[in-house]
């Protein structure tokens, strides 16, 4: 080799190293510049894809670049709430309420999970809460529909359930909650007429098939109490087929 093919070389050589120095500039860059809103965007779709250990990085990565977003917190605390991390999602919703007191979603979260753990009253205070923030929350009247009828106050609880009905005519969950408590009164038609109504929104709740089931046996309708536990069965509800055992012939 000449020493002018050498020079040639070793300009082809050092332009080589300075594309691969440049290339790994450029995405090292690249990485550095992604944003905690693209970082919260990504951890978002994740957890709509089922990777809630990659929805979970990508918040923690969010919560390294800006420690003040809230929605960051928000957003994990929901993904440890599915993981069965109670405490975890709790410490999350707590630093989200602390940089914005005035998160609603943070105290409905923050409520279902302390309703999840028992704390029927702490799950009330934060429902009060994200309701007093945002008056038309059909979601937090439901709720706190649902953990006042498990703290023995019934007539609260209907309250609630015609609020959140009230603000949305379709919330077939809080039909079904009311037929509940309608029925723990002594309400059978009042509660058959709230299963109805949820099984016409979403013919798909199963529970609903079986609690009128009961209620139409309470009523003296084994045979309409049969069709219905056998509609409940088929939509994966199993503990129905112990009732058909039972009842049906």
């Amino acid at each position: 080799m000449n020493l002018a093919t050498q020079f040639e070389f070793l300009e082809d050589s050092m332009k080589q190293v300075i594309f691969i120095i440049l290339s790994v500039l450029l995405l090292s860059i690249n990485c550095f510049s992604q944003t905690a809103e693209e970082y919260l965007t990504n951890g978002n779709a994740k957890l709509n894809l089922g990777d809630k250990q990659g929805a979970i990085a990508d918040y923690n990565k969010a919560i390294e670049i800006n420690p003040e977003d809230a929605k960051a917190y928000n957003n994990r605390g929901i993904v440890k709430f599915n993981l069965g991390d109670n405490q975890g999602a709790i410490a999350d919703y707590n630093k989200a309420i602390e940089i914005n007191p005035e998160y609603a979603e943070a105290y409905y979260n923050r409520g279902i999970v302390k309703s999840n753990s028992g704390d029927k009253r702490g799950a009330i205070a934060d429902y009060n809460k994200a309701i007093e923030i945002n008056p038309e929350d059909a979601f937090a009247y439901n709720n706190r529909g649902t953990a006042k009828s498990n703290s023995g106050d019934k007539r609260g609880a209907i309250a609630d359930y015609n609020k959140a009905i009230e603000i949305n005519p379709s919330y077939a969950i809080a039909y079904y909650g009311r037929g509940i408590v309608k029925s723990d009164l002594g309400d059978k038609r009042g509660a058959m007429a709230d299963y109805n109504k949820a099984i016409e929104i979403n013919p798909e709740q199963a529970i609903a098939y079986y609690n009128r089931g009961n209620t139409k046996l309470d009523l003296g309708d084994k045979d309409g109490a049969c069709l219905d536990w056998s509609k409940a069965g088929e939509l994966g509800l199993s503990q129905a087929y112990d009732l058909i055992k039972e009842n049906c012939k």
